[in-house]
């Protein structure tokens, strides 16, 4: 399946650390954080990649270039002079996009049964699919509810009783999903996820795994601590 990285963000969090490169590629352990995700995405046999790119983008151009030397293909869209947001970005990313693929984030290391995650989608017959992650307020604000196979509620801001649950970082979808986002409309990632849910198009795929991400400073030092106590885990 195609993997498509939202990767267009300021990454205000992590300043300075995003003065001069955009926020996946901060270093860790001396390499780029998108190297590790595109690798650990690699080893789940994905080998095509579309990069949505905006602040900063060529620095992450000319690091990966085609993807080649991975061995993976990588393709850029990249949102110009204005940022365009993730759905504004996935809108604008469509030609580039076959009738299925995997959506995640240029900060997000996701350790996940993939191929299990792509099966349940296709024997959905949903739009779209979001993996969850049992949290509680672990890991951040729980920001989703279930009910039957699918997400009820996503909210960000605005935490409801039911909300044990927060978004993991992936979600799969069919490309006529983007129907659903107007051209030039400024959507919302949030808002556009709210429009599946009401025509009941969202289902759920339950992960177990906590993730990582480095949109902190704390999240980044999490992460570090991470491969220090994993050495050699994508080395393959």
């Amino acid at each position: 399946m195609q993997a498509v990285i939202l990767a267009g963000g300021l990454g205000t969090r992590l300043r300075p650390l995003t003065n001069e490169v955009p926020k996946p590629m901060v270093r860790v352990a001396g390499k780029p954080f998108l190297e590790y995700e595109l690798r650990l995405l690699s080893n789940n046999r994905f080998s095509d990649f579309v990069l949505c790119v905006g602040y900063k983008a060529d620095v992450i151009k000319q690091y990966f270039g085609d993807g080649g030397q991975l061995g993976v293909s990588i393709v850029y869209s990249d949102d110009g002079e204005k940022q365009l947001g993730p759905a504004g970005a996935l809108k604008n990313a469509s030609k580039f996009l076959e009738g299925e693929f995997l959506v995640t984030y240029g900060d997000a290391f996701l350790q996940m049964d993939y191929r299990r995650f792509q099966e349940e989608f296709r024997s959905s017959g949903k739009l779209g699919m979001m993996a969850v992650l049992e949290n509680h307020n672990k890991y951040g604000k729980s920001d989703i509810a279930l009910k039957d196979g699918l997400i009820t509620e996503y909210d960000k801001v605005n935490q409801t009783p039911k909300m044990a649950w927060i978004n993991y970082g992936a979600t799969i979808l069919q490309k006529k999903s983007l129907d659903l986002i107007p051209s030039f409309s400024g959507i919302g990632e949030e808002q556009f996820y709210r429009e599946l849910i009401e025509r009941k198009e969202l289902a759920v795929f339950l992960t177990f795994n906590r993730f990582y991400e480095i949109g902190t400073i704390s999240g980044l030092r999490d992460f570090e601590r991470f491969l220090s106590e994993n050495p050699g885990l994508l080395d393959k």
